[in-house]
């Protein structure tokens, strides 16, 4: 069930916050972040290439078989 108030307007009265609030408290949250370290980011890096090569040869291979089979099913035989 969706809050009435959210789309109905009612929280007219609510001040907007200043952009140096908003600011402050951005980089509030971000102090909270627990980044990752080098070695991790290095790791995930070589993760993410290789899952993404690995999709693109798939992929690839799909595209030259489909249309392998494309070709083969409306060129007809020639001879």
């Amino acid at each position: 069930m969706s809050d009435s108030r959210a789309t109905s307007g009612a929280d007219k009265g609510v001040q907007r916050t200043s952009p140096g609030t908003f600011y402050r408290q951005v980089v509030a949250e971000l102090r909270k972040v627990v980044w990752p370290t080098q070695e991790q980011l290095v790791t995930y890096f070589i993760v993410v290439m290789v899952f993404v090569l690995v999709m693109m040869t798939f992929v690839a291979a799909l595209d030259l078989g489909f249309g392998k089979l494309v070709f083969s099913v409306f060129a007809g035989n020639k001879s």
